[in-house]
C-alpha cells in the first residue's frame, strides 16, 4: 500500500516561490512514475510535473522553466520547487505515484489522472496578485 502525504502549501504573492514536499512510503516499484497534479477551483485536475525512476522529468508547458520536480531516494521524498508563481498556479496540489512502464526509450509515464492509482490528499496553494 503506497502512502503519500503532501506538505508545504501556503499563500504567496505573485512572483514568489514555494516548495512542496510529499512523503512517500510503501512502494516497491523498481520502475516508477511520481509527480504532481493540481486542481484549480472549477477546473479539471491537470498534471504539472512528473519524474520517473530514471530521473527523467516532464513538465506541463505552463510551468516549464519555473517549476522543478525531484525525488530524494534517501529521504523517500518527492519535492516540487515552484518559482515565479502566478495567480494561475493557485489550486490544490496532489502528489501521485504508480508503476512506470519500461520501454526501449525509457520509462513511460501517464499524464492522465487515470494513470495513477496512488494519490495524496492534497495541499492548497494560493497565489495572489
Amino acid at each position: 500500500q503506497v502512502h503519500l502525504v503532501e506538505s508545504g502549501g501556503d499563500s504567496v504573492q505573485a512572483g514568489g516561490s514555494l516548495g512542496l514536499s510529499c512523503a512517500v512510503s510503501g512502494y516497491t516499484y523498481s520502475s516508477y512514475c511520481m509527480g504532481w497534479f493540481r486542481q484549480a477551483s472549477g477546473k479539471e485536475r491537470e498534471w504539472v510535473a512528473i519524474i520517473d525512476s530514471e530521473r527523467t522529468t516532464r513538465y506541463q508547458i505552463s510551468v516549464k522553466g519555473r517549476f522543478t520536480v525531484s525525488y530524494d531516494n534517501a529521504a523517500n521524498r518527492l519535492d516540487l520547487q515552484m518559482n515565479s508563481l502566478e495567480p494561475e498556479d493557485s489550486g490544490v496540489y496532489y502528489c501521485v505515484a504508480d508503476r512506470g512502464t519500461p520501454t526501449a526509450f525509457g520509462v513511460s509515464c501517464s499524464g492522465s489522472t487515470t494513470g495513477y492509482s496512488n494519490w495524496g490528499s492534497g495541499t492548497q496553494v494560493i497565489v495572489s496578485s
